[in-house]
This record gives structure tokens, sequence and C-alpha cells, in this order.
């Protein structure tokens, strides 16, 4: 069984000690052996930073944007191997893996525009002979805590935009899917990036806690379950740290009598089922205004659901590969159980599925519940795998009292062809990210993605325009020249104009 190595300083460090293994889910067996980075490992990643920051940040930005040109040029290049190391450590199929790439690469793209995003602002003559203007600097050494459902995509959320900006980065991916998130740090050094300016350490709590107490480590970034992003943001700001913690969701769909619901049905299939459920963005409630369109969706999605096709992840023409673990699998089996104890109608029930070939691997088919209700747990809790819960209401008001009550505020998205209907969902709806007959509305590279409530902990949004807040801090600069000849007196009340 190979061993994974941390990148640390440009070379790959392997140490023993405890480790963990990596499965395939699509077999359930182990396929690498993981090392859990100690104190000491990080503490190493931290000191190549600080010996590389001063060069870095005095790195003209076009010359940090041309390594991220070639970087984009290398991760198009081995997109078939990334996808591929994705699917047999995450289950996602190959094209839902390529997908979660390119996606990644937007940010990329957005990171080259680095002499756009960092030149600042400049006021001449704000006074007599006064000139003002404001300057990007970045914070030194900033740190990246990843998920396991995106290992390609999250940390390039990250890391192209905090180093673009001039900062040192530290990466702690999943250790659930550590490969790719692996061999794309190690693109980024053959595009030719500096050692010790990116650093990969894998890891538990202990390497977490490690980044949020090293004093060196001035921002911390993450996404995962609410709780542990509240703890981050709660020990990392006790610190003094930048932090921007995603935490949970429960995406709500709304459908509305008017709604185009053969489209509709399309959208929920990919929003419900993609990735297994496994997504932040994931719609796990369909929100029907009425039960004649509740009555309408349900017939529509059972044959859909119960064709649809699952086996390993690095098969081809599929729809759904196994979920990440094996306990994952239990646990979502047990919401499904939960809900049928409180009530719920369970219309299509994905338990107990076998794939010829993969006896062993992690797979549940796809769920669906009806006549679901808000005190049920399916409803209030983030499940995280494939299942779908109808939420009967008679309004659309009633329908957004239900989201804006809600402790999540992620993402959300209305189905309808009225545009007042829709106005009135987008202004009022309680939630950061909001879609209008768009399922899974992820902004692209140059907008931010965040939700509200308990969804976010953080003043500021990931990558886009407050990724580039979030890894940098604003200088303001005001300047005189005298003319020679002049000489004035002392001022002692407050300069104004």
């Amino acid at each position: 069984m190979s061993v994974i190595p941390h990148l640390i300083n440009g070379e790959l460090v392997t140490e023993t000690g405890r480790a963990v293994d990596v499965f395939n889910p699509s077999t359930g067996q182990a396929i690498h052996k993981l090392p859990l980075a100690s104190q000491a490992t990080i503490q190493k990643a931290i000191d190549a930073a600080k010996a590389a920051f001063p060069a870095w940040r005095n790195t003209p930005p076009a010359k940090r944007a041309q390594v991220m040109f070639r970087f984009k040029q290398l991760l198009e290049q081995n997109e078939a191997r990334i996808s591929q190391l994705i699917s047999e450590e995450h289950g996602k199929t190959l094209e839902d893996a390529a997908g979660e790439l390119k996606r990644g690469i937007e940010n990329v793209e957005f990171a080259c525009a680095a002499p756009e995003i960092l030149k600042g602002e400049y006021s001449r003559n704000v006074g007599p002979n006064i000139d003002a203007w404001s300057d990007f600097q970045p914070l030194g050494i900033v740190a990246g805590i990843t998920p396991f459902n995106f290992p390609a995509m999250v940390p390039l959320w990250m890391y192209p935009l905090a180093i673009v900006c001039g900062n040192c980065f530290i990466l702690k991916p999943s250790e659930r899917d550590p490969s790719s998130t692996l061999l794309i740090a190690q693109l980024l050094l053959e595009a030719g990036l500096p050692k010790g300016v990116m650093s990969v350490v894998h890891g538990d709590k202990t390497a977490v806690d490690a980044l949020i107490e090293a004093p060196e480590v001035k921002a911390l970034s993450f996404v995962g379950s609410t709780p542990i992003a509240e703890y981050i943001y709660a020990e990392g700001t006790k610190r003094g740290k930048r932090v921007q913690a995603l935490g949970g969701a429960k995406n709500h769909a709304v459908l509305m009598p008017d709604a185009d619901l053969d489209n509709a049905v399309s959208a929920l299939m990919g929003a419900a089922y993609g990735s297994c459920g496994e997504r932040c963005m994931a719609i796990s409630v369909a929100v029907c205004v009425g039960d004649q369109v509740a009555d309408a969706l349900v017939a529509k999605l059972v044959p859909q659901i119960k064709a649809l096709k699952i086996g390993a992840g690095t098969s081809c023409g599929l729809d759904m590969g196994p979920l990440v673990t094996g306990q994952a699998r239990d646990k979502v089996s047990g919401y499904v159980d939960d809900g049928v104890a409180a009530g719920a109608t369970l219309v299509v029930d994905g338990r107990g599925l076998s794939v010829t070939g993969h006896e062993e691997g992690f797979f549940l088919g796809g769920c669906l519940f009806d006549n679901v209700t808000p005190e049920m747990r399916i409803y209030k809790e983030e499940i995280f795998g494939p299942v779908l819960c109808v939420v009967r209401v008679n309004s659309l008001e009633e329908a957004m009292q239900l989201i804006n009550d809600h402790e999540y505020g992620n993402g959300t998205c209305i189905f309808t062809r009225d545009g007042e209907a829709a106005r009135l969902f987008c202004d009022e709806i309680e939630v950061g990210m909001v879609g209008v007959n768009v399922p899974l509305p992820v902004p692209v590279a140059y907008h931010s993605f965040g939700g509200w409530k308990r969804s976010l902990f953080g003043d500021l949004h990931a990558y886009g325009p407050d990724g580039v807040r979030f890894y940098t801090r604003r200088k303001a600069i005001t300047q005189r020249w005298p003319q020679r000849a002049s000489h004035e007196a002392s001022q002692f009340a407050f300069p104004s104009l």
C-alpha cells in the first residue's frame, strides 16, 4: 500500500507515527496510507513559508500572474489524471470530477488578473500638493482547511488568489481523498512557484489546532461542517486571526404553480442526486406551492430516480457513484430510517443497494420523501446524501417563511415564470446565494461564494472580490511634497480642506 507524502518547501516529505487509510469507496478497500502531520511537521511548513515570504511579496504581481497562467495550462493538460484520482478516492463520477476541476480552474483564471485586482486606487491633489492612494498588501502566511467533497475545486477557491496576492499558503486537505490535491499542488510548483510559498500537510484535528495556534499564521480559510466552522472561527478570531469559515447548508428549491415542471425536474435530479448529494449547494428540499404541484413533481421524479445509473465512479456514463465512506453511507441510511419513523412518506427507497462486482462499495440509491414537515430531523439537518424531501405549502409567502426560519442560509432557488414572484423572492429571502430557474447558483469566479446565517462565519465570502479583500490588507498613504519656496505656519486644528 503506497504512502501519500506531505509537500513542504518543494519536497515530498514522509513521516512515521500516526496514519490513516485512504479508501476507494467503489470497492470499500484501503488503497493508500496517509501519515497525519505532527505539530513539528506543521512548524516545518510554517518555517518554509516564513523564509519564502519576503521575496515572494516583493515579486511583481505580473510575474506572480505568469505562474498562474502556466498553472492553468498544466491543470488543463492533466484533467484526465486529476479526475481519475478524484473518482478513485471520493467516488464521484469521472464527468463530475472533470466538472469540479473546470470550476476550480475558473479561479486560477481570475488570479491571472493579479496586476488589475491589486493595482489599488490613486487620488491626486486631495489637498494642496497632497496625493493619496491605497495599496493592497499581503497578510503573510495564510492557511486553508478543505473538505472531502471537492478535493480539487475548494482548494482552488483559496490558494491561487492568496498566493497571487503575495501570501504564502499552507493547505490541509481532507484526509479522505488527498491525492488529487497533492498532485495539483505539485503542478503549481512545476509552473514555477518558488519553494516554500505553497505547502500541503495532511492531518486531523492536531494539524488544524497547530495552524490555529501558530502566531505566524495570519488568516484561516475553511469549508466544511457548521460545528467545525464555528470552532475554527471562535478559536482563530480569539487569537487575532482573520477567519473565513464556510459551514453547512439545507438548500430549498421552491416550485411555483407556473413553473416549467419538466425542466424543474431535470434540474432537481442533478441538484439533489449529483455527486450523491455530497455538496454544500445540493438541493435537499423541494418546497411545492400547492398539492397539485407536489403530486405532479413526485410523479415525474419517481421514474427518474429509479432509473439512476449507479456504479463505480471511474466507470463512464453513470449518474452517481458511491458515498465517500462506509460511515457516510450508514449515516445517510440512518436519516432515512429516522424519516420513516417520523411519519414522512418514503416514496423511493435507495437503501440496501448492491452494485454487481462492487458489493463492498459504499453505495446508496436515490431516496425521495414526501409529506415532510419542518419539525422532522430529515428537514432540519444537513443529510449530505442522495435524499430529497418534498414539503407542501399553500403560498410563496409560506415557502419563504419556511426558508427564512431555517438556521442555514447557504443557497436556494425558485422555479417560476412570474417575474414579480422571482423579484420578491430574490429581495426578501435570507440566503446568500439565490437562483431563479437555476438549481445550483454557485457564483462564477469573478463574483464571490458564501451563505448567510450559520452557513458562514466571518465577514467575507470565498474567492472573487471578497477573496482579494480577505487575503490582503489595505494601506492608505497620504503624501505631501511642499514647494521649496513656501513655508506654512503650524496648524493645530484637525486638518481639512
